[in-house]
């Protein structure tokens, strides 16, 4: 979840302006986005396109029980960053099933989202460090006076883990691939919902439509 009460793309928008075509831009109508709206948009950026329904599970997985993404919610939000210019919306056949709705970035939104993200990197790195430092004192410090200092090992052990696996995860995140949690077999993110070696499903179960 990104950061701040509204994320402000006036300046990104103008900086792009002098990059790329001034056309591409016509249809975004508004300049500032909600952390939510653009944690989905990305989340769409690096499943290339996806369903609505797809996207509610990877949510609630990537939140991890934290906040639970709910169809009352994510669809009405899909449908105004499709009329706000971010989105594109086309419908395809499924393996299985009826055909369905896929959700894309337009290129405006695709643009948008890298040069937002580019210039905010570093930063939400530093944010991310101090949220698990703090964390991680609140959390020594809510167990019992006798545990503390044997948990500080084990909570470095446990950030260790952590940040090992951003770190070799991070080819196949960047080349659209996604890994099983279960037998470690690498599938590509479009249309995959369970592991074709194992069948674990990919994603967390969710009540959502």
């Amino acid at each position: 979840m990104w950061l701040g009460k509204f994320l402000d793309l006036e300046e990104d928008m103008k900086e792009l302006h002098s990059k790329i075509e001034k056309q591409i831009f016509t249809n975004i109508k508004k300049s500032k986005l909600t952390p939510l709206e653009f944690t989905i948009i990305e989340t769409i950026f690096n499943n290339q396109q996806i369903s609505g329904y797809d996207l509610i599970h990877i949510l609630n997985d990537h939140f991890a029980g934290t906040w639970e993404a709910q169809s009352g919610t994510i669809y009405p939000i899909l449908s105004k960053l499709k009329r706000d210019g971010f989105l594109a919306i086309k419908k395809v056949k499924s393996p299985v099933g009826p055909i369905k709705k896929v959700y894309s970035l337009t290129e405006a939104g695709e643009e948008l989202l890298k040069i937002k993200v580019n210039k905010n990197f570093q930063d939400q790195l530093t944010f991310i460090e101090n949220f698990l430092r703090e964390l991680s004192s609140v959390y020594i410090h809510s167990l019992p006076e006798d545990l503390k200092k044997q948990s500080i090992g084990d909570v470095q052990e446990m950030l260790k883990k952590t940040i090992n696996n951003v770190i070799d995860n991070l080819a196949s995140t960047v080349e659209f691939k996604i890994i099983c949690k279960n037998c470690g077999l690498e599938l590509d993110r479009e249309g995959a919902k369970f592991c074709e070696k194992c069948g674990e499903p990919l994603y967390s179960s969710s009540s959502a439509d």
